[in-house]
């Protein structure tokens, strides 16, 4: 045996009652969990504190890891939280399946998530070739969805028309060529360009492939604010229609025109479930969501790419006709509402002139240097380059609560890495939930909670060898402390690893230890197969 995790409280991922028992790890995997105390032989014994918790490793439903994984493999920020599973390539742009034109746009258009590294190697072009370049090195595993709107690109280009049937048909192709080589299922990002010229049927389509492969499919849907449930109601249609499984990724209701709206969101679930479809959501436990400043435009003036968009900035007719959108009439892009400036947080910027603004809303910079909000908002995405980072205000507690209780939830942190002040799902959601909505709001339990981040989205993933504690599973585990676990990022210093959690073993080995990162890379791809992912 090469190491027993002795004396803790294991909880095993499947939401039963904790029991006391010793956890013996070989090869990477579980070899057995006895009763305390059995004697065994082992090459290590590590004594796990009375009351400390051995639990499966925490997986990240939404994560935006997909160059820092690579770029800082230790994945402090993560790793620390117990994460050791991420699936990548979300909202629809990511940088697999890719060309060498496509990828210099996408290279631009999501540094605000991943930022732009000039000197990085990005010399994969398949969705295969890039998890191979993962599995060089990365400190937690990672599973790939393939991004609808880089397909679009790649079958498209970046205007706003309807695909054709020839077009339609090349990203069936690279869908299911992408299942071939490993990816779980499919994203959307349908408030982001290119993702949301894309009509229903050009979704039923690629949805027929993710589900004839056995995948599932994981839209950001087209708005979280007014009609929002419209836009829930579109995605579940399409699971009925197409029999895919369905994972709605960062499901809220946010925004004024949403408040206590939450159950009208989870009847249609229930209700589509009730039929036989296959649904799934996360979330993250917080109220501010984070995305670009570039996303609150809307879509018509982001048509024909990132140039065009920056020159349309410059134009006082499309300005004039940018500002009635956002500030009037509703921008698609901002989920069909009006702007409130107050509750635009600037969260990072790629322009080093531009970071004394990190950390206020552009109302407050509008008021400070006297000028209207809007034309901040303008200045800003052009001296930028749409490389800006936000926090949007916007979110409401009570239908944070009454999603997180739904027995199809999972936690996803929607986590961004980049910027200087970036939101603090990135380091705190998962010690979030086990610190402040079960032990000090009481809202869920932790062997309930712990399901909902273990073993429920290792179901979804089709992991069939990990999220729980159990022989024969993959020895990704994590040693916590009940009474002392908790989020120390803060929106004013989000750059904060957990507390209470001192030991994270990937794969066997230790990724933390004693509360310290150890910069063992044992993650790897995770991959799909027919029979399941590996």
């Amino acid at each position: 045996m090469d190491l027993i995790l002795r004396g803790g409280d294991v909880v095993d991922g499947t939401g039963a009652a904790r029991v006391r028992a010793d956890v013996l790890v070989a090869g990477g995997r579980i070899h057995d969990v006895v009763p305390a105390g059995t004697p065994v032989d082992a090459g290590e014994v590590v004594d796990v504190p009375a009351g400390h918790v051995v639990a499966p490793g925490f997986v990240d439903m939404h994560a935006h890891s997909d160059l820092g994984l690579l770029t800082d493999p230790g994945h402090v920020a993560k790793i620390t939280q117990g994460v050791t599973t991420e699936v990548i390539g979300q909202d629809g742009l990511s940088y697999a399946p890719i060309d060498d034109a496509t990828l210099a746009v996408v290279r631009r258009q999501i540094a605000g998530w991943n930022g732009n590294p000039a000197d990085f190697d990005f010399s994969w072009r398949t969705v295969g070739e890039y998890l191979d370049r993962l599995d060089t090195g990365i400190t937690p595993n990672a599973a790939y969805l393939v991004p609808q709107g880089t397909l679009r690109y790649l079958a498209v280009g970046a205007d706003q028309r309807p695909a054709t049937r020839r077009e339609v048909d090349r990203m069936a192709e690279m869908v299911d060529r992408a299942m071939d080589e490993g990816a779980v299922g499919m994203s959307s990002g349908l408030t982001y360009t290119p993702g949301m010229y894309a009509d229903t049927g050009e979704l039923r389509a690629l949805c027929e492939v993710v589900a004839r492969r056995g995948g599932f499919y994981a839209p950001h849907t087209r708005s979280y604010g007014r009609g929002a449930l419209d836009a829930y109601r579109e995605m579940i249609d399409l699971a009925r229609e197409t029999g895919c499984a369905l994972h709605l990724t960062h499901a809220t209701m946010n925004f004024e025109e949403n408040r206590g709206r939450a159950g009208e969101f989870l009847e249609l679930v229930d209700a589509a479930v009730a039929e036989g479809c296959d649904i799934t959501l996360d979330t993250y436990p917080y109220l501010p969501g984070a995305t670009t400043l570039s996303a609150l435009l809307p879509s018509w003036a982001m048509s024909g790419g990132l140039d065009a968009a920056l020159s349309r900035l410059t134009d006082p007719d499309a300005r004039r006709r940018i500002t009635d959108d956002v500030t009037r009439y509703g921008s698609d892009g901002c989920h069909g509402v009006t702007v409130d400036w107050t509750t635009i947080q600037l969260s990072g910027v790629a322009n080093p002139e531009l970071d004394p603004y990190v950390g206020r809303t552009v109302a407050e910079i509008a008021s400070a240097e006297d000028r209207p909000a809007v034309d901040v908002f303008f200045d800003v995405l052009q001296r930028d380059a749409f490389a800006t980072t936000i926090l949007q205000h916007v979110g409401h507690e009570e239908n944070v609560r009454a999603i997180m209780v739904h027995p199809h939830h999972m936690g996803g942190s929607d986590g961004i890495l980049v910027g200087d002040r970036p939101h603090p799902r990135a380091w705190g959601t998962f010690p979030r939930y086990l610190g402040h909505y079960v032990r000090e709001i009481g809202l869920l339990s932790l062997e309930e909670c712990i399901h909902h981040l273990t073993g429920r989205p290792a179901a979804r993933l089709s992991l069939r060898d990990r999220g729980l504690v159990r022989p024969g599973h993959a020895a990704d585990l994590v040693v916590l402390d009940p009474e002392t676990v908790r989020d120390t990022a803060t929106f004013d210093h989000p750059k904060q690893a957990a507390a209470g959690i001192p030991h994270v073993l990937v794969a066997g080995r230790f990724a933390v230890r004693d509360g310290a990162p150890t910069g063992v890379l044992a993650g790897r791809s995770l991959r799909h197969s027919p029979t399941g992912t590996a």
